[in-house]
Protein backbone atom coordinates (compact mmCIF):
# COMPACT_ATOMS: atom_id res chain seq x y z
CA UNK A 1 0.00 0.00 0.00
CA UNK A 2 1.42 3.40 -0.97
CA UNK A 3 1.84 6.14 1.59
CA UNK A 4 -0.85 8.29 -0.12
CA UNK A 5 -3.35 5.41 -0.11
CA UNK A 6 -2.67 4.72 3.56
CA UNK A 7 -3.24 8.34 4.53
CA UNK A 8 -6.50 8.44 2.56
CA UNK A 9 -7.73 5.25 4.24
CA UNK A 10 -6.91 6.64 7.67
CA UNK A 11 -8.77 9.85 6.86
CA UNK A 12 -11.83 7.82 5.86
CA UNK A 13 -11.75 5.60 8.95
CA UNK A 14 -11.34 8.26 11.64
CA UNK A 15 -14.83 9.82 11.30
CA UNK A 16 -16.37 6.35 11.38
CA UNK A 17 -14.49 5.47 14.55
CA UNK A 18 -15.51 8.75 16.17
CA UNK A 19 -19.11 7.98 15.32
CA UNK A 20 -18.78 4.50 16.80
CA UNK A 21 -17.59 6.02 20.07
CA UNK A 22 -20.49 8.46 20.16
CA UNK A 23 -22.96 5.66 19.47
CA UNK A 24 -21.93 4.05 22.75
CA UNK A 25 -23.15 7.08 24.73
CA UNK A 26 -26.14 6.17 26.87
CA UNK A 27 -27.81 7.60 29.91
CA UNK A 28 -30.43 6.90 32.53
CA UNK A 29 -33.79 8.64 32.90
CA UNK A 30 -34.20 9.38 36.60
CA UNK A 31 -34.71 11.93 39.37
CA UNK A 32 -31.38 13.31 40.56
CA UNK A 33 -31.09 14.75 44.07
CA UNK A 34 -29.18 17.94 44.96
CA UNK A 35 -28.10 20.10 47.92
CA UNK A 36 -27.70 23.85 47.65
CA UNK A 37 -24.22 24.83 48.86
CA UNK A 38 -24.08 28.62 48.95
CA UNK A 39 -25.33 29.60 45.51
CA UNK A 40 -24.38 26.36 43.76
CA UNK A 41 -26.08 23.01 43.44
CA UNK A 42 -24.00 20.00 44.47
CA UNK A 43 -24.95 16.40 43.81
CA UNK A 44 -26.22 14.85 47.05
CA UNK A 45 -23.97 12.26 48.66
CA UNK A 46 -26.93 10.42 50.21
CA UNK A 47 -30.28 9.33 48.88
CA UNK A 48 -33.44 11.16 50.00
CA UNK A 49 -34.49 8.21 52.16
CA UNK A 50 -31.39 8.57 54.37
CA UNK A 51 -30.52 12.28 54.13
CA UNK A 52 -31.68 14.38 57.11
CA UNK A 53 -31.56 18.06 56.18
CA UNK A 54 -31.29 20.79 58.79
CA UNK A 55 -33.67 23.66 59.29
CA UNK A 56 -33.01 26.24 56.59
CA UNK A 57 -31.58 23.81 54.03
CA UNK A 58 -32.48 23.97 50.34
CA UNK A 59 -32.63 20.74 48.35
CA UNK A 60 -33.52 20.09 44.75
CA UNK A 61 -34.73 17.35 42.44
CA UNK A 62 -34.32 17.25 38.65
CA UNK A 63 -35.79 14.76 36.20
CA UNK A 64 -33.52 14.24 33.20
CA UNK A 65 -31.48 11.78 31.18
CA UNK A 66 -27.91 11.67 32.49
CA UNK A 67 -24.96 9.31 32.09
CA UNK A 68 -23.84 9.65 35.72
CA UNK A 69 -23.61 12.12 38.59
CA UNK A 70 -20.89 14.13 36.84
CA UNK A 71 -23.16 14.53 33.81
CA UNK A 72 -26.40 15.14 35.75
CA UNK A 73 -28.49 18.23 34.98
CA UNK A 74 -29.06 20.67 37.85
CA UNK A 75 -32.46 21.96 38.97
CA UNK A 76 -33.64 25.20 37.44
CA UNK A 77 -35.55 28.06 39.03
CA UNK A 78 -35.34 30.08 42.23
CA UNK A 79 -33.46 28.41 45.07
CA UNK A 80 -33.68 30.85 47.97
CA UNK A 81 -34.79 29.60 51.37
CA UNK A 82 -36.11 32.97 52.54
CA UNK A 83 -38.29 33.33 49.46
CA UNK A 84 -39.54 29.73 49.34
CA UNK A 85 -40.37 29.55 53.06
CA UNK A 86 -41.47 33.15 53.54
CA UNK A 87 -45.07 32.11 54.27
CA UNK A 88 -44.20 29.12 56.46
CA UNK A 89 -43.37 30.25 60.00
CA UNK A 90 -40.93 28.34 62.18
CA UNK A 91 -42.35 26.07 64.86
CA UNK A 92 -40.76 24.49 67.93
CA UNK A 93 -39.76 20.87 67.44
CA UNK A 94 -40.00 21.13 63.64
CA UNK A 95 -37.77 22.24 60.81
CA UNK A 96 -38.37 23.88 57.47
CA UNK A 97 -36.77 22.57 54.29
CA UNK A 98 -37.05 24.43 50.99
CA UNK A 99 -37.53 22.11 48.02
CA UNK A 100 -37.00 22.89 44.33
CA UNK A 101 -38.69 20.35 42.04
CA UNK A 102 -37.77 20.51 38.35
CA UNK A 103 -39.73 18.07 36.19
CA UNK A 104 -37.33 18.51 33.29
CA UNK A 105 -37.91 19.08 29.59
CA UNK A 106 -40.00 17.40 26.92
CA UNK A 107 -36.80 16.00 25.41
CA UNK A 108 -36.14 13.98 28.58
CA UNK A 109 -39.76 12.94 29.16
CA UNK A 110 -40.82 9.32 28.65
CA UNK A 111 -42.80 8.69 25.48
CA UNK A 112 -46.35 9.99 25.73
CA UNK A 113 -45.78 12.09 28.86
CA UNK A 114 -45.50 15.85 29.33
CA UNK A 115 -43.47 17.25 32.22
CA UNK A 116 -45.41 19.51 34.63
CA UNK A 117 -44.17 23.00 35.37
CA UNK A 118 -41.44 23.20 37.97
CA UNK A 119 -42.40 24.14 41.49
CA UNK A 120 -40.96 25.09 44.86
CA UNK A 121 -42.34 24.14 48.25
CA UNK A 122 -41.53 24.68 51.91
CA UNK A 123 -41.84 21.46 53.91
CA UNK A 124 -42.30 21.86 57.66
CA UNK A 125 -41.60 18.48 59.19
CA UNK A 126 -40.38 16.94 62.47
CA UNK A 127 -36.79 17.78 63.35
CA UNK A 128 -35.54 14.24 62.62
CA UNK A 129 -37.37 13.84 59.29
CA UNK A 130 -35.59 12.65 56.16
CA UNK A 131 -35.67 14.43 52.82
CA UNK A 132 -38.02 11.72 51.53
CA UNK A 133 -40.46 12.54 54.34
CA UNK A 134 -40.19 16.25 53.62
CA UNK A 135 -40.82 15.62 49.93
CA UNK A 136 -43.80 13.38 50.65
CA UNK A 137 -45.39 16.14 52.73
CA UNK A 138 -45.54 18.54 49.77
CA UNK A 139 -45.35 16.52 46.53
CA UNK A 140 -47.34 13.30 46.77
CA UNK A 141 -47.75 10.81 45.28
CA UNK A 142 -44.17 9.58 45.32
CA UNK A 143 -43.22 6.29 43.72
CA UNK A 144 -40.22 4.10 44.57
CA UNK A 145 -39.01 0.80 43.16
CA UNK A 146 -38.18 -2.27 45.25
CA UNK A 147 -34.62 -0.99 45.77
CA UNK A 148 -35.71 2.39 47.19
CA UNK A 149 -34.86 4.31 44.01
CA UNK A 150 -37.08 7.38 43.68
CA UNK A 151 -39.13 6.85 40.51
CA UNK A 152 -41.78 9.59 40.52
CA UNK A 153 -42.57 12.88 42.25
CA UNK A 154 -46.15 14.18 42.24
CA UNK A 155 -46.99 11.20 40.05
CA UNK A 156 -44.45 12.09 37.35
CA UNK A 157 -43.52 10.11 35.41
CA UNK A 158 -46.39 7.64 35.44
CA UNK A 159 -44.18 4.72 34.36
CA UNK A 160 -40.54 3.73 34.32
CA UNK A 161 -37.80 3.98 36.89
CA UNK A 162 -34.18 4.70 36.13
CA UNK A 163 -34.35 2.98 32.75
CA UNK A 164 -31.34 3.12 30.47
CA UNK A 165 -31.79 5.27 27.37
CA UNK A 166 -29.67 4.65 24.29
CA UNK A 167 -27.81 7.36 22.44
CA UNK A 168 -30.68 7.52 19.95
CA UNK A 169 -33.22 8.26 22.68
CA UNK A 170 -34.86 4.83 22.76
CA UNK A 171 -35.18 3.19 26.19
CA UNK A 172 -33.23 0.02 26.80
CA UNK A 173 -34.65 -2.74 29.02
CA UNK A 174 -35.26 -1.39 32.52
CA UNK A 175 -32.60 -2.10 35.12
CA UNK A 176 -33.10 -1.69 38.84
CA UNK A 177 -30.37 -0.21 40.95
CA UNK A 178 -29.56 -1.73 44.31
CA UNK A 179 -28.19 1.47 45.84
CA UNK A 180 -30.50 3.70 47.86
CA UNK A 181 -29.39 6.80 46.00
CA UNK A 182 -31.05 8.89 43.31
CA UNK A 183 -28.71 7.79 40.52
CA UNK A 184 -28.65 4.48 38.66
CA UNK A 185 -25.24 3.10 37.73
CA UNK A 186 -24.11 1.21 34.67
CA UNK A 187 -22.32 -2.13 34.96
CA UNK A 188 -19.57 -3.43 32.71
CA UNK A 189 -22.14 -5.73 31.08
CA UNK A 190 -24.46 -3.04 29.75
CA UNK A 191 -22.40 -0.72 27.63
CA UNK A 192 -19.95 0.67 30.17
CA UNK A 193 -16.94 -0.09 27.96
CA UNK A 194 -16.04 0.34 24.28
CA UNK A 195 -17.65 -1.94 21.73
CA UNK A 196 -15.81 -4.75 19.99
CA UNK A 197 -16.16 -2.88 16.71
CA UNK A 198 -14.57 0.23 18.17
CA UNK A 199 -11.66 -1.73 19.63
CA UNK A 200 -11.14 -3.51 16.30
CA UNK A 201 -11.24 -0.20 14.45
CA UNK A 202 -8.61 1.31 16.73
CA UNK A 203 -6.42 -1.73 16.13
CA UNK A 204 -6.77 -1.26 12.36
CA UNK A 205 -5.76 2.39 12.63
CA UNK A 206 -2.72 1.42 14.72
CA UNK A 207 -1.66 -1.20 12.16
CA UNK A 208 -2.08 1.21 9.27
CA UNK A 209 -0.11 3.84 11.14
CA UNK A 210 2.73 1.37 11.65
CA UNK A 211 2.61 0.46 7.94
CA UNK A 212 2.88 4.12 7.04
CA UNK A 213 5.97 4.54 9.24
CA UNK A 214 7.64 1.50 7.62
CA UNK A 215 6.81 2.84 4.13
CA UNK A 216 8.35 6.23 4.92
CA UNK A 217 11.50 4.63 6.36
CA UNK A 218 11.81 2.39 3.28
CA UNK A 219 11.59 5.40 0.95
CA UNK A 220 14.14 7.26 3.07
Amino acid sequence: MTRRATVLLLAALLPLLAGAGQAQAAGYRYWSFWDLDGDAWTYATQGPSTARPADGDVQGFRFAVSEDSADATRPRGAADFSAICAKTPAKDGEKRVALVIDFGTAADAPSGETPPDGRTACARVPADATTAEALASVAEPLRYNSNALLCAIAGYPEKGCGEQVSGGGAPAPEKEDGAKSSAPSASSDDGGGPSLGLVAGIAVVALLGAATVRQVRRRA
